[in-house]
């Protein structure tokens, strides 16, 4: 099986392509074939080296490797005008106007095969002599994607539905050159949460976006691979070696998929819990450039859904930060500094001072008080980290320590006695 991946470089890798990428892949591993990796530059306005670098980028961070390529769609353009040329000198094609139009049997009708949609039919009723060069050469879209399918021997031509329409033209093509075409398969289209055609306004709508969010290559292939696809009825998530093994054309869908970056937080939760620890730290210092963060992750992992989560739950652990005002009017009210004065005592005499030592004082301070946990937490949690959200209250006061933790709820008493 060789298969391509055929983007146009106009900018960002999206996600309707990165699946389409994604697809051609788990092909060509599955079968042990080939995946070509082909730009479709002929646009050359657009078409520029940074934008070609964006879809390698895109590609490069998804873990998709290609086997050959990538390969340049306008550098082929001398084999294209030989296509032509030969068209026109088989009859096939004729000259109009300066441009060059293919002949086609308005009686007649083109049938594709489609691997996942079954037998489509196009009447030549509705598809009148179309042209495969411009007045000054140069090759339209189908006579250039169906040479260099030819050309690249392409066994399965997987993209999206939005091509299905071209089909028939790059089918006649081939047909007028003598060739059978290679087998076609067309993805269902991608929607938003609101069944509407995904677009930015859904959220991330790049591979790269999601890349900066702090998403994992891994969960976001296991996740698209499931926009149009299921190995069953009931498994979620798949390693990528069981998505290769398993996946197929037959099982591809023909409705519309959903993309909800809401599931995909959720599952991209699951794959950061499930990382060594190790891992994720070493992860996380690249990311922000910062050192010693083991302690901080340790405890922070559990509650985050993506990397950027990181920041948000533990910054407060590397360094202190302000009061957010909202927090403070939401949880410093009647009482709050008698509480947190409790709070700040039974730190000081904690023994051990580790989490377990932590716990048993504060909940010695709840008891003794007579009052509700959060209560207590709520105003130590703010005092230690300026906010209401942070990972647990126990492991947050062990990791930050006792001179620390002290410090920190002695500024927060300060600020409420004003």
């Amino acid at each position: 099986m060789r298969v391509r991946f055929a983007p146009s470089p106009t900018g960002v890798l999206h996600i309707g392509g990165a699946r389409t990428a994604l697809y051609n892949w788990l092909l060509a591993r599955g079968s042990g074939g080939e995946l070509v990796l082909r730009i479709e530059d002929t646009d050359r306005e657009r078409s520029t080296p940074e934008n070609v670098e964006q879809i390698l980028d895109g590609l490069r961070w998804l873990e998709l490797e290609w086997d050959e390529g990538p390969f340049s769609q306008a550098e082929q353009l001398p084999r294209h005008h030989e296509a032509i040329e030969r068209l026109l000198d088989d009859g096939h094609a004729y000259r109009d106007e300066g441009a060059v139009r293919l002949r086609v049997d308005p009686e007649g009708e083109t049938v594709v095969q489609d691997e996942i949609r079954g037998e489509v039919r196009f009447p030549h009723s509705g598809i009148k002599d179309f042209v495969v060069a411009r007045s000054d050469g140069s090759p339209l879209y189908n006579l250039a994607v169906a040479v260099d399918d030819l050309d690249m021997q392409i066994t399965h031509v997987v993209r999206g539905e939005d091509h299905l329409s071209n089909t028939p033209r790059q089918v006649m093509v081939l047909k007028a050159l003598g060739v059978d075409p290679p087998a076609y398969a067309h993805l269902p289209l991608l929607l938003g949460p609101d069944n509407k055609k995904l677009s930015k306004r859904h959220g991330a709508a790049s591979v790269q976006e999601l890349r900066d969010s702090g998403y994992l290559p891994e969960a976001v292939r296991n996740y698209i691979a499931l926009l149009g696809w299921g190995l069953d009825e009931t498994t979620t998530f798949l390693s990528t070696e069981q998505l290769v093994e398993g996946f197929s054309l037959d099982r591809v869908t023909k409705s519309a998929a959903v993309f909800d970056e809401q599931k995909l937080r959720w599952m991209n939760g699951r794959y950061l819990r499930e990382l060594a620890p190790e891992r994720l730290t070493e992860i996380l210092e690249e990311r922000h450039g910062q050192a010693g963060l083991a302690s901080a992750v340790g405890i922070a992992q559990e509650k985050m859904q993506t990397l950027e989560d990181f920041w948000t739950l533990a910054a407060f652990l590397v360094e202190r930060q302000p009061f957010d005002d909202k927090a403070w009017g939401k949880v410093m009210g009647d009482g709050a500094a008698e509480r947190l004065e409790a709070a700040r005592e039974s730190i000081e005499t904690a023994d051990p001072f580790d989490i377990a030592g932590v716990e048993r004082a504060l909940r010695g301070v709840v008891e003794r008080l007579g009052v509700k946990p959060k209560e207590v937490f709520q105003p130590l949690r703010v005092a230690i980290s300026g906010t209401t959200v942070s990972p647990g209250i126990f492991e947050s006061v062990a990791v930050l320590g006792r001179e620390e933790t002290l410090d920190r709820i002695d500024a927060a008493l300060e600020r409420a006695r004003g």
